[in-house]
């Protein structure tokens, strides 16, 4: 589900700088987006959670669109949430499973 293409790789990158509040690592490195599309100058953004109790969603949410909308040529931002899916740790990139083991964090 993780589809990425040159179109979008800038938004996954951009997407590196929001940070998930409870761990040091991007939502990207976290695993928790799983595809962005553009529509004209709309993106839409399909992700998950954790957990569906998760506290931090509306923060998240708020920190991925300001972040989007900060790109030239982004004039809106839809969040689709998904549980299928499921997260899973295995979700999590190589650069995020180094990050949590640094702050003593397993992720296996």
């Amino acid at each position: 589900m993780d589809k990425r293409n040159t179109e979008t790789e800038k938004y996954w990158q951009a997407l590196k700088e929001v940070m998930d509040p409870e761990f040091p690592i991007s939502v990207v490195d976290m695993g928790l987006i799983y595809h962005i599309e553009k529509v004209d100058e709309e993106l839409h953004v399909t992700m998950t959670y954790t957990a569906v109790s998760c506290a931090c969603m509306e923060w998240i949410e708020q920190d991925i669109r300001d972040r989007l909308l900060k790109e030239k040529g982004v004039r809106d931002v839809h969040i689709h949430v998904v549980w299928d899916p499921p997260w899973t740790v295995d979700r999590i990139s190589p650069e995020g499973r180094e990050k949590l083991k640094y702050w003593g964090v397993s992720s296996t």
